[in-house]
Protein backbone atom coordinates (compact mmCIF):
# COMPACT_ATOMS: atom_id res chain seq x y z
CA UNK A 1 0.00 0.00 0.00
CA UNK A 2 3.00 2.56 0.64
CA UNK A 3 4.37 1.29 -2.03
CA UNK A 4 1.18 2.56 -4.23
CA UNK A 5 1.16 6.30 -2.72
CA UNK A 6 4.53 6.96 -2.82
CA UNK A 7 4.40 7.65 -6.51
CA UNK A 8 1.48 9.89 -6.29
CA UNK A 9 2.90 11.78 -3.14
CA UNK A 10 5.99 12.70 -4.68
CA UNK A 11 4.45 13.87 -7.59
CA UNK A 12 2.15 16.25 -5.45
CA UNK A 13 5.14 17.19 -3.99
CA UNK A 14 7.31 18.09 -6.72
CA UNK A 15 4.19 20.06 -8.51
CA UNK A 16 3.69 21.95 -4.79
CA UNK A 17 7.48 22.60 -5.13
CA UNK A 18 7.57 23.79 -8.41
CA UNK A 19 4.23 26.27 -7.63
CA UNK A 20 5.98 27.70 -5.61
CA UNK A 21 9.40 28.25 -7.37
CA UNK A 22 7.20 29.64 -10.03
CA UNK A 23 5.23 32.00 -7.80
CA UNK A 24 8.52 33.50 -6.30
CA UNK A 25 10.42 34.52 -9.42
CA UNK A 26 8.34 36.54 -11.14
CA UNK A 27 9.28 38.61 -14.16
CA UNK A 28 7.96 41.96 -14.94
CA UNK A 29 5.54 42.17 -17.80
CA UNK A 30 2.89 44.69 -18.81
CA UNK A 31 -0.81 42.94 -18.96
CA UNK A 32 -4.22 43.77 -19.08
CA UNK A 33 -5.15 45.30 -15.60
CA UNK A 34 -7.17 41.99 -14.66
CA UNK A 35 -4.17 39.67 -14.90
CA UNK A 36 -3.04 41.67 -11.89
CA UNK A 37 -6.26 41.58 -9.97
CA UNK A 38 -7.33 45.55 -11.02
CA UNK A 39 -10.16 46.64 -12.28
CA UNK A 40 -9.54 48.51 -15.45
CA UNK A 41 -12.79 51.31 -14.74
CA UNK A 42 -11.02 51.71 -11.29
CA UNK A 43 -7.82 52.21 -12.45
CA UNK A 44 -8.84 55.05 -15.21
CA UNK A 45 -9.95 57.44 -11.47
CA UNK A 46 -5.60 56.67 -11.05
CA UNK A 47 -5.45 58.12 -15.01
CA UNK A 48 -7.64 61.15 -14.34
CA UNK A 49 -6.24 61.96 -10.90
CA UNK A 50 -3.27 61.86 -12.74
CA UNK A 51 -3.63 63.97 -15.60
CA UNK A 52 -5.46 66.70 -13.08
CA UNK A 53 -2.65 67.00 -11.07
CA UNK A 54 -1.01 68.49 -14.11
CA UNK A 55 -4.04 70.74 -15.63
CA UNK A 56 -4.82 72.01 -12.05
CA UNK A 57 -1.06 72.73 -11.97
CA UNK A 58 -0.36 71.56 -9.11
CA UNK A 59 3.28 69.63 -10.88
CA UNK A 60 4.54 70.09 -13.94
CA UNK A 61 4.41 66.05 -14.37
CA UNK A 62 5.18 62.81 -13.12
CA UNK A 63 5.81 58.92 -13.86
CA UNK A 64 4.13 55.94 -11.93
CA UNK A 65 4.37 52.25 -12.36
CA UNK A 66 1.96 49.78 -10.69
CA UNK A 67 2.91 45.83 -10.67
CA UNK A 68 1.26 43.34 -9.05
CA UNK A 69 1.61 39.30 -8.87
CA UNK A 70 4.75 40.50 -11.63
CA UNK A 71 2.21 42.16 -14.14
CA UNK A 72 2.45 45.65 -14.79
CA UNK A 73 -1.00 47.13 -14.89
CA UNK A 74 -0.39 50.87 -14.94
CA UNK A 75 2.88 52.36 -16.94
CA UNK A 76 2.50 55.93 -17.96
CA UNK A 77 3.73 59.22 -17.80
CA UNK A 78 1.87 62.76 -17.04
CA UNK A 79 2.23 66.30 -18.27
CA UNK A 80 5.74 67.83 -19.23
CA UNK A 81 8.92 68.24 -19.09
CA UNK A 82 9.31 71.21 -20.69
CA UNK A 83 6.17 73.79 -19.85
CA UNK A 84 7.49 76.16 -22.19
CA UNK A 85 7.66 74.32 -25.11
CA UNK A 86 5.18 71.78 -23.67
CA UNK A 87 7.72 68.79 -24.34
CA UNK A 88 5.78 65.99 -23.21
CA UNK A 89 7.82 64.12 -20.50
CA UNK A 90 8.54 60.46 -21.32
CA UNK A 91 7.82 57.35 -18.87
CA UNK A 92 11.43 56.14 -19.76
CA UNK A 93 13.31 59.51 -18.57
CA UNK A 94 16.29 59.57 -16.07
CA UNK A 95 15.26 60.91 -13.05
CA UNK A 96 17.44 61.99 -10.02
CA UNK A 97 16.68 59.29 -7.02
CA UNK A 98 19.13 60.64 -4.84
CA UNK A 99 17.81 58.37 -1.35
CA UNK A 100 16.55 56.15 -3.47
CA UNK A 101 20.29 55.21 -4.05
CA UNK A 102 19.85 53.74 -0.38
CA UNK A 103 18.56 50.64 -1.24
CA UNK A 104 20.98 49.42 -3.30
CA UNK A 105 23.66 50.44 -0.95
CA UNK A 106 21.71 48.14 1.42
CA UNK A 107 21.46 45.14 -1.09
CA UNK A 108 25.12 45.51 -1.60
CA UNK A 109 26.17 45.50 1.65
CA UNK A 110 23.82 42.51 2.63
CA UNK A 111 25.33 40.91 -0.93
CA UNK A 112 28.74 40.81 0.72
CA UNK A 113 27.46 39.95 4.63
CA UNK A 114 25.98 36.82 2.88
CA UNK A 115 29.94 36.41 1.95
CA UNK A 116 31.14 36.60 5.39
CA UNK A 117 33.09 39.79 4.77
CA UNK A 118 31.49 41.21 8.04
CA UNK A 119 29.48 40.84 10.95
CA UNK A 120 26.16 42.65 11.45
CA UNK A 121 27.67 43.38 15.06
CA UNK A 122 30.91 44.69 14.26
CA UNK A 123 32.20 47.68 14.54
CA UNK A 124 33.01 50.25 12.25
CA UNK A 125 36.76 51.31 13.67
CA UNK A 126 37.23 47.14 12.90
CA UNK A 127 37.57 48.67 9.18
CA UNK A 128 37.86 52.43 9.23
CA UNK A 129 40.71 53.49 11.95
CA UNK A 130 39.31 57.19 12.17
CA UNK A 131 36.37 55.48 14.32
CA UNK A 132 38.18 54.54 17.11
CA UNK A 133 37.22 55.63 20.20
CA UNK A 134 34.59 57.91 19.22
CA UNK A 135 32.89 60.77 21.11
CA UNK A 136 29.14 62.04 21.39
CA UNK A 137 28.30 65.83 21.53
CA UNK A 138 27.68 67.12 24.99
CA UNK A 139 27.20 70.79 23.84
CA UNK A 140 27.82 73.69 20.73
CA UNK A 141 28.19 76.85 20.40
CA UNK A 142 26.97 78.03 17.40
CA UNK A 143 28.83 81.47 17.39
CA UNK A 144 32.62 79.93 16.96
CA UNK A 145 31.13 76.38 16.34
CA UNK A 146 33.31 75.09 19.89
CA UNK A 147 32.02 72.16 21.56
CA UNK A 148 32.29 69.57 24.34
CA UNK A 149 31.56 66.33 23.98
CA UNK A 150 31.02 63.09 26.70
CA UNK A 151 32.43 59.39 25.65
CA UNK A 152 30.46 56.92 23.08
CA UNK A 153 29.12 54.31 25.10
CA UNK A 154 30.16 51.45 22.82
CA UNK A 155 31.26 51.65 19.02
CA UNK A 156 28.95 52.20 16.06
CA UNK A 157 28.39 48.97 14.08
CA UNK A 158 27.42 47.83 10.76
CA UNK A 159 23.64 47.42 12.30
CA UNK A 160 23.47 51.00 13.36
CA UNK A 161 24.24 52.12 9.95
CA UNK A 162 21.39 50.24 8.41
CA UNK A 163 19.14 51.35 10.76
CA UNK A 164 20.00 54.83 10.94
CA UNK A 165 20.92 54.20 14.55
CA UNK A 166 24.22 55.14 14.48
CA UNK A 167 24.80 58.58 15.94
CA UNK A 168 25.17 59.91 12.58
CA UNK A 169 23.80 63.39 11.42
CA UNK A 170 22.95 64.91 8.01
CA UNK A 171 24.40 67.97 6.13
CA UNK A 172 22.07 70.44 5.26
CA UNK A 173 18.97 69.03 7.02
CA UNK A 174 20.49 68.53 10.14
CA UNK A 175 20.46 70.59 13.25
CA UNK A 176 21.75 73.62 13.93
CA UNK A 177 25.09 71.65 15.15
CA UNK A 178 24.94 68.92 12.36
CA UNK A 179 25.11 71.60 9.74
CA UNK A 180 27.76 73.72 10.92
CA UNK A 181 30.25 71.00 12.15
CA UNK A 182 29.72 68.86 8.87
CA UNK A 183 29.93 72.63 6.51
CA UNK A 184 33.43 73.33 8.49
CA UNK A 185 34.95 69.61 7.60
CA UNK A 186 33.73 69.47 4.29
CA UNK A 187 31.73 66.86 5.10
CA UNK A 188 28.38 67.10 2.59
CA UNK A 189 25.18 65.00 1.65
CA UNK A 190 27.32 63.39 -1.22
CA UNK A 191 25.35 65.04 -4.36
CA UNK A 192 27.08 66.58 -7.03
CA UNK A 193 30.83 66.43 -5.18
CA UNK A 194 33.97 67.39 -6.64
CA UNK A 195 37.27 67.21 -5.64
CA UNK A 196 37.30 64.70 -3.29
CA UNK A 197 36.71 60.83 -2.93
CA UNK A 198 33.99 59.05 -0.83
CA UNK A 199 36.80 57.82 1.00
CA UNK A 200 38.62 60.83 2.10
CA UNK A 201 34.74 62.06 3.07
CA UNK A 202 33.82 59.29 5.36
CA UNK A 203 37.25 59.04 6.83
CA UNK A 204 37.28 63.06 8.55
CA UNK A 205 33.68 61.67 9.24
CA UNK A 206 35.01 59.36 11.75
CA UNK A 207 36.82 62.10 13.50
CA UNK A 208 33.67 63.80 14.20
CA UNK A 209 31.69 64.22 17.28
CA UNK A 210 28.29 61.98 16.55
CA UNK A 211 25.15 63.34 17.64
CA UNK A 212 23.30 60.77 20.07
CA UNK A 213 24.97 57.42 21.74
CA UNK A 214 24.89 54.55 19.23
CA UNK A 215 21.94 52.34 19.52
CA UNK A 216 19.51 54.97 21.38
CA UNK A 217 17.55 56.39 18.67
CA UNK A 218 16.76 56.47 15.19
CA UNK A 219 17.39 59.72 12.82
CA UNK A 220 18.28 59.67 9.36
CA UNK A 221 21.62 60.45 8.89
CA UNK A 222 24.95 59.77 6.30
CA UNK A 223 24.90 56.10 7.90
CA UNK A 224 24.15 55.15 4.36
CA UNK A 225 27.15 56.75 2.65
CA UNK A 226 29.31 55.60 5.48
CA UNK A 227 28.29 52.20 4.61
CA UNK A 228 28.40 52.83 1.12
CA UNK A 229 32.77 53.41 1.41
CA UNK A 230 32.86 50.08 4.08
CA UNK A 231 31.61 48.66 0.85
CA UNK A 232 34.55 49.86 -0.94
CA UNK A 233 36.44 48.50 1.35
CA UNK A 234 34.94 44.91 1.77
CA UNK A 235 34.92 44.55 -2.21
CA UNK A 236 37.99 45.90 -3.32
CA UNK A 237 36.09 48.01 -5.82
CA UNK A 238 34.65 51.44 -5.85
CA UNK A 239 31.00 51.72 -5.68
CA UNK A 240 30.25 52.77 -9.09
CA UNK A 241 31.90 49.74 -10.39
CA UNK A 242 30.74 47.28 -7.44
CA UNK A 243 26.76 48.43 -8.22
CA UNK A 244 27.40 48.23 -11.85
CA UNK A 245 29.14 44.51 -12.14
CA UNK A 246 26.99 43.09 -9.23
CA UNK A 247 23.94 43.92 -9.12
CA UNK A 248 22.43 46.60 -12.39
CA UNK A 249 23.95 44.68 -15.22
CA UNK A 250 23.02 41.43 -13.67
CA UNK A 251 19.67 42.51 -13.54
CA UNK A 252 19.63 44.18 -16.60
CA UNK A 253 19.08 47.59 -14.91
CA UNK A 254 20.09 49.13 -18.06
CA UNK A 255 19.49 53.42 -16.51
CA UNK A 256 21.05 53.42 -13.63
CA UNK A 257 24.04 55.55 -12.80
CA UNK A 258 26.08 57.33 -10.74
CA UNK A 259 27.90 58.96 -13.73
CA UNK A 260 24.83 59.43 -16.20
CA UNK A 261 26.91 58.70 -20.02
CA UNK A 262 26.56 61.37 -23.06
CA UNK A 263 24.33 59.26 -24.84
CA UNK A 264 21.62 58.98 -22.55
CA UNK A 265 22.13 63.01 -21.51
CA UNK A 266 18.95 64.23 -23.27
CA UNK A 267 16.97 61.78 -21.12
CA UNK A 268 17.41 63.56 -18.04
CA UNK A 269 14.56 64.86 -16.79
CA UNK A 270 14.43 68.74 -15.66
CA UNK A 271 13.95 69.88 -12.05
CA UNK A 272 10.93 72.38 -11.54
CA UNK A 273 9.96 74.66 -8.14
CA UNK A 274 7.17 77.37 -7.42
CA UNK A 275 8.09 80.69 -7.61
CA UNK A 276 7.55 82.97 -5.09
CA UNK A 277 4.22 83.63 -6.79
CA UNK A 278 3.38 79.63 -7.01
CA UNK A 279 4.02 79.13 -10.73
CA UNK A 280 6.24 76.08 -11.64
CA UNK A 281 9.73 77.06 -12.86
CA UNK A 282 12.64 75.46 -14.78
CA UNK A 283 15.32 75.39 -11.87
CA UNK A 284 19.32 75.01 -13.61
CA UNK A 285 20.46 75.09 -9.89
CA UNK A 286 19.09 74.78 -6.33
CA UNK A 287 20.09 75.15 -2.76
CA UNK A 288 20.91 78.45 -3.69
CA UNK A 289 22.85 77.69 -6.52
CA UNK A 290 25.21 75.36 -4.68
CA UNK A 291 23.74 72.60 -6.59
CA UNK A 292 23.98 72.18 -10.67
CA UNK A 293 21.10 70.00 -11.40
CA UNK A 294 23.12 68.46 -14.33
CA UNK A 295 24.97 67.28 -11.69
CA UNK A 296 24.31 63.02 -13.11
CA UNK A 297 25.92 64.52 -16.43
CA UNK A 298 29.31 65.72 -14.65
CA UNK A 299 31.87 62.74 -13.96
CA UNK A 300 32.63 62.18 -10.47
CA UNK A 301 34.51 59.72 -8.62
CA UNK A 302 32.54 60.49 -5.58
CA UNK A 303 29.96 57.50 -5.55
CA UNK A 304 27.26 58.50 -2.69
CA UNK A 305 25.72 55.38 -1.10
CA UNK A 306 22.99 57.78 0.43
CA UNK A 307 21.73 60.11 -2.93
CA UNK A 308 24.27 59.43 -5.76
CA UNK A 309 22.40 57.83 -8.47
CA UNK A 310 19.95 58.55 -11.09
CA UNK A 311 17.60 55.84 -12.96
CA UNK A 312 14.53 55.16 -14.84
CA UNK A 313 11.20 54.04 -12.92
CA UNK A 314 11.33 50.94 -14.82
CA UNK A 315 14.77 49.91 -13.59
CA UNK A 316 13.89 50.55 -10.39
CA UNK A 317 10.79 48.49 -10.31
CA UNK A 318 13.09 45.64 -11.22
CA UNK A 319 15.13 45.71 -8.01
CA UNK A 320 11.91 45.68 -5.94
CA UNK A 321 10.56 42.92 -7.89
CA UNK A 322 14.31 41.16 -6.92
CA UNK A 323 13.42 42.10 -3.09
CA UNK A 324 9.31 40.89 -3.59
CA UNK A 325 10.43 37.72 -5.65
CA UNK A 326 12.84 37.26 -1.94
CA UNK A 327 16.49 38.03 -3.78
CA UNK A 328 16.33 37.18 -7.19
CA UNK A 329 15.09 38.44 -10.82
CA UNK A 330 15.03 36.43 -13.88
CA UNK A 331 17.37 33.99 -13.15
CA UNK A 332 19.94 36.12 -11.14
CA UNK A 333 20.05 35.74 -7.27
CA UNK A 334 21.39 38.71 -5.45
CA UNK A 335 19.80 37.37 -1.75
CA UNK A 336 18.89 34.84 -0.14
CA UNK A 337 14.76 34.99 0.73
CA UNK A 338 15.89 35.10 4.74
CA UNK A 339 18.68 38.07 4.48
CA UNK A 340 15.48 40.04 2.20
CA UNK A 341 13.23 38.51 5.23
CA UNK A 342 15.61 40.56 7.88
CA UNK A 343 15.96 43.70 5.63
CA UNK A 344 12.24 43.81 6.06
CA UNK A 345 10.96 43.37 9.28
CA UNK A 346 10.94 45.95 12.45
CA UNK A 347 15.25 45.77 13.37
CA UNK A 348 14.79 49.04 15.68
CA UNK A 349 12.92 47.89 18.68
CA UNK A 350 10.86 50.25 20.24
CA UNK A 351 12.52 53.12 18.79
CA UNK A 352 10.46 55.07 16.82
CA UNK A 353 11.04 57.41 13.06
CA UNK A 354 11.39 60.41 13.61
CA UNK A 355 10.90 62.66 10.06
CA UNK A 356 9.71 65.72 11.68
CA UNK A 357 7.08 64.11 13.27
CA UNK A 358 6.60 60.78 15.61
CA UNK A 359 5.02 58.03 13.28
CA UNK A 360 4.04 54.59 13.79
CA UNK A 361 6.30 53.48 11.61
CA UNK A 362 9.32 51.13 12.04
CA UNK A 363 13.18 50.26 10.13
CA UNK A 364 14.39 47.86 8.75
CA UNK A 365 17.44 47.42 6.56
CA UNK A 366 17.35 50.38 4.37
CA UNK A 367 13.73 50.56 4.62
CA UNK A 368 10.55 52.25 6.39
CA UNK A 369 7.75 49.66 7.32
CA UNK A 370 4.09 50.04 7.92
CA UNK A 371 3.14 48.22 11.39
CA UNK A 372 0.26 46.64 12.13
CA UNK A 373 -0.98 49.35 14.20
CA UNK A 374 0.38 51.55 11.57
CA UNK A 375 -1.57 50.26 8.42
CA UNK A 376 -4.81 51.44 10.02
CA UNK A 377 -3.77 54.92 8.49
CA UNK A 378 -3.74 53.85 5.10
CA UNK A 379 -4.31 51.20 2.57
CA UNK A 380 -0.82 49.67 2.63
CA UNK A 381 -0.82 46.35 4.29
CA UNK A 382 1.16 45.63 7.59
CA UNK A 383 4.44 44.74 6.12
CA UNK A 384 4.69 46.99 3.41
CA UNK A 385 8.68 48.36 3.07
CA UNK A 386 9.22 51.68 1.09
CA UNK A 387 11.43 54.95 0.77
CA UNK A 388 11.78 58.04 -1.69
CA UNK A 389 13.97 60.51 -2.56
CA UNK A 390 14.46 64.31 -1.55
CA UNK A 391 13.45 65.08 -5.56
CA UNK A 392 10.41 63.80 -5.23
CA UNK A 393 10.36 60.26 -5.91
CA UNK A 394 8.77 57.53 -4.07
CA UNK A 395 8.30 53.84 -4.02
CA UNK A 396 6.88 50.79 -2.10
CA UNK A 397 6.44 47.24 -1.44
CA UNK A 398 3.59 45.60 -0.37
CA UNK A 399 3.81 41.58 0.37
CA UNK A 400 0.90 41.02 1.10
CA UNK A 401 -0.75 42.32 -2.19
CA UNK A 402 2.02 41.20 -3.47
CA UNK A 403 2.68 44.67 -5.38
CA UNK A 404 5.45 47.17 -6.15
CA UNK A 405 4.37 50.92 -6.58
CA UNK A 406 6.68 53.72 -8.32
CA UNK A 407 6.06 57.31 -8.61
CA UNK A 408 8.67 59.72 -10.19
CA UNK A 409 8.17 63.60 -10.36
CA UNK A 410 11.09 66.27 -9.91
CA UNK A 411 9.85 69.03 -8.36
CA UNK A 412 9.71 71.19 -5.27
CA UNK A 413 6.19 72.46 -4.59
CA UNK A 414 3.62 73.10 -1.99
CA UNK A 415 1.26 70.47 -3.62
CA UNK A 416 3.62 67.81 -3.57
CA UNK A 417 2.27 66.39 -0.55
CA UNK A 418 -0.83 66.55 -1.81
CA UNK A 419 -0.53 63.96 -4.97
CA UNK A 420 1.16 61.69 -2.52
CA UNK A 421 -2.18 61.90 -0.28
CA UNK A 422 -4.20 61.19 -3.35
CA UNK A 423 -2.00 58.76 -5.40
CA UNK A 424 -1.82 55.55 -2.28
CA UNK A 425 -6.01 55.40 -2.34
CA UNK A 426 -6.01 55.61 -6.24
CA UNK A 427 -4.02 52.74 -6.29
CA UNK A 428 -5.58 50.62 -3.92
CA UNK A 429 -8.89 51.34 -4.83
CA UNK A 430 -8.19 49.49 -8.23
CA UNK A 431 -7.66 46.01 -6.48
CA UNK A 432 -10.34 43.80 -7.08
CA UNK A 433 -9.18 40.49 -6.02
Amino acid sequence: MTRHLKIPFLLTAFIVFTIGAFAQSKVLTEAPPAAGGFSAARLARLDSGMSEWVKEKWINGSVALVARHGKIVFYKAYGYNDLDKKSPLDKTGIFRIASQTKAITTVAAMMLWEEGKFSLDDSVAKFIPSFVNQKVLASFNIQDTSYTTVPAKRAITIRDLLTHTSGLGYPGIGTQAENALYAKNKITGGVGVKNQTLGEAMTRLGTLPLFFQPGEQWKYGLSTDLLGYLIEIWSGMNLEDYFAKKILQPLGMKDTYFNVPANKGSRLVNFFQEDSTGALKKQDAVFGGALDMKYPLDKKNYFSGGGGLSSTIYDYAILLQMLLNGGEYNGVRLLAPNTVRMMTMNQIGDLYVNLGVKTENKFGFGFSLITDTGSRLGPSQAGTYAWGGVFSTSYWVDPKEDMIVIIYRQIWGSHVADTDKAFKPLVYQAITN
